[in-house]
């Protein structure tokens, strides 16, 4: 088999859609002797910022320990969702793992029903405890009660923010997304937190007490406190840091920051230290593409996943701490977003949007987002071919300008094929 078979095989998996439950990947795990058991892991759920702080976590960790990351989706490669100490898995492990697990089904007998992400999970995992790491940091792929990934009792829950996202599957309301994501709390396993909403802490609070697990709840028993765009003071129930400068663009990003360092202060508890020196390095250093990513200057193009209304709007603050003379917005949304609330908070902030849509087959259409933005900027054109989108936008903008491509992980990742290789 070869890397592109086994590719072609997970992707034909996706036939089944979705299949929320743990059932399938109980099994699966079952078949290569659970392997996650052998893990200590650190489970990371939210409606934003859970790539970032899993990235984060899994940066500062890796100066002092053997990490593995598991996050999702990729931008280009399957192979950047599995990565130890920064480096991926390579193209021949997952040609392995793949063939090994589909040879475990046939002579023992698997699932009928299975998803992508239950084999990649599972093969993840398989991977992680072969290859003997002292952390994996696993990434929620969606919600979270019943995500594929939680499976694992991890030293460390962390639930980032809580907003209306994927509301078809996890529900209309705030505290019925917060009690998906909150599914992830174990019994006895601490809980880091950054949710605000009252609706949806509650839950959350709930949750916790009934699993006695230990809740530290950002402006409760944690702090940060900005001191620029990109800087900020920490203060845990033991750590006091000051001065951290994070290296991804945006405010928000503290918020992301504030939550790894709580977070890491659980594992120190726990017997996985690292030092302040590593947390101001692995800070500093830390990219994570897509996110507030620079790709282009004069004019300068910014790539950033905000998916949701949350997002979106975090996404408008970071905008204030950078100068330029007009917007120029590149959207393309999924179908199961709330693209008004998308919209609603970036829209009026740009000179021109310019509606598109990814390659994805959940994708919307453009006429659907245009039809929302015209009632918030006067200047909206539909663009079904993304390449077309971008070359309008590049045309239209002067060096001063900011050209910004957001709604969605898709949109961003087939952007920046299109730019990074020269062909916008």
């Amino acid at each position: 088999m070869s890397y592109k078979n086994s590719l072609d095989y997970l992707y034909s998996l996706e036939r089944f859609g979705m299949i929320f439950g743990l059932d399938n990947i109980s099994r699966l795990l079952s078949l290569l002797g659970d392997p996650h058991r052998r893990l200590r892991t650190v489970h990371i759920t939210g409606s934003n910022g859970k790539g970032s702080v899993s990235a984060m976590m899994a940066e500062i960790l890796s100066r002092r320990w053997r990490v593995g990351l598991y996050t999702s989706p990729h931008l280009h490669s399957f192979t950047e969702r599995v990565k130890i100490n920064g480096k991926e898995i390579e193209e021949g492990e997952v040609v392995r793992l793949v063939e090994f697990l589909r040879r475990k089904m046939e002579e023992e007998g698997g699932p009928e029903h299975f998803t992508f992400f239950d084999f990649t999970t599972a093969i993840t995992f398989q991977y992680f405890a072969e290859k003997e790491v002292d952390l994996a940091v696993i990434e929620v792929g969606l919600g979270g009660r019943l995500d594929s990934t939680n499976v694992i009792t991890p030293q460390v829950s962390v639930i980032t923010t809580v907003s209306k996202e994927h509301t078809q599957v996890l529900g209309s309301s705030l505290s019925e997304i917060a009690r998906e994501k909150a599914g992830i709390i174990k019994e006895e396993v601490p809980v880091v937190c950054g949710v605000r909403e009252e609706e949806a802490l509650k839950v959350i609070e709930e949750e916790a007490r009934k699993r006695s697990a230990p809740l530290f709840l950002l402006g409760r028993d944690f702090h940060y406190r900005e001191r620029g765009a990109q800087r900020l003071d920490f203060s845990g129930r033991r750590w006091r840091m000051e001065g951290l400068e994070v290296g991804l663009l945006g405010r928000f990003q503290l918020f992301n920051a504030s939550l790894a360092i709580a977070a890491l202060e659980v594992l120190a508890e726990k017997g996985h230290a690292v030092s302040e020196a590593d947390i101001r390095e692995g800070l500093q250093e830390i990219r994570w593409p897509g996110r507030m990513e620079v790709v282009r200057e004069a004019p300068l193009l910014i790539l950033d996943g905000a998916h949701n209304g949350e997002g979106a709007r975090a996404l408008k603050e970071a905008l204030r701490d950078i100068r330029y003379r007009a917007l120029f917005l590149l959207l393309g949304i999924m179908d199961d977003k709330d693209v008004e609330g998308i919209v609603r908070e970036l829209a009026p902030l740009a000179k021109l949007v310019v509606a598109t849509r990814p390659s994805n087959p959940r994708s919307l259409p453009p006429g659907r987002i245009a039809e929302v933005a015209r009632r918030f900027c006067p200047r909206v054109k539909e663009r079904e071919e993304m390449r077309e989108g971008l070359s309008l936008l590049l045309e239209e903008a002067s060096r001063e300008d900011l050209v910004l491509i957001t709604g969605s992980l898709f949109t961003v990742a087939d952007a920046r094929q299109i730019l990074l290789g020269g062909e916008a």
